[in-house]
């Protein structure tokens, strides 16, 4: 799976989760029980995931509805 998002802004989650589900993409949430380590405190961020072959559609559907600028870059 590749990564789309680190973000500790559950409302930014709850929209992309909403954007890629109503596209058609399965995505994952990692790291959403590390709150149970960290005393529920936010500190720590979650990751959003999808299958490498959803990459490039996920990225684009991200990018048009305006927050390009959240999204993972390739780190490689």
């Amino acid at each position: 799976m590749i990564e789309l998002i680190r973000t500790n802004d559950a409302v930014l989650i709850s929209f992309v989760e909403a954007l890629l589900r109503d596209a058609g993409i399965g995505c994952f949430v990692a790291d959403q029980n590390m709150s149970v380590i960290e005393g529920s405190l936010g500190i720590l961020p979650r990751r959003i995931l999808v299958d490498a072959e959803d990459e490039a559609q996920a990225r684009r559907l991200l990018a048009d509805a305006g927050i390009a600028h959240e999204i993972e870059r390739d780190k490689s």
